[in-house]
């Protein structure tokens, strides 16, 4: 079983940056495909990136609309971590964010954006 650790939110104003950062433990970590979700307070669990290896070495990338353009996700598979760097926060970003790789969740980071 895979133990997920989501860090690095916080309180930023409009227009900052944030990096999670998703550990993982627990299992082989290169071949997961990894994903960061996000739930705002009074919304659903929604989609903000992901990660899945190819199968030759890279990784594909998918973003939400959303975001796209203002988020980038990346791995480093030494560190067995998965990190999410968020800038130009907006306030509708507002969020608690966490990390899956399809079966197993986080608890979550909180990130709260001022405007």
């Amino acid at each position: 079983q895979v133990q997920l650790v989501e860090s690095g939110g916080g309180l930023v104003q409009a227009g900052g940056s944030l990096r999670l950062s998703c550990a993982a433990s627990g299992r082989t970590f290169s071949n997961l495909a990894v994903a960061w979700f996000r739930q705002a307070p009074g919304k659903e669990r929604e989609f903000v990136a992901r990660i899945t290896p190819n199968g030759r070495n890279t990784y594909y990338r998918y973003y939400a609309d959303s975001v796209k353009g203002r988020f980038t996700i990346s791995r480093d598979n030494a560190k067995n971590t998965v990190y999410l760097q968020m800038n130009s926060l907006r306030p509708d970003d507002t969020a608690n964010y966490s990390c899956t790789e399809g079966t197993n969740w986080g608890q979550g980071t909180q990130v709260v954006v001022s405007s």
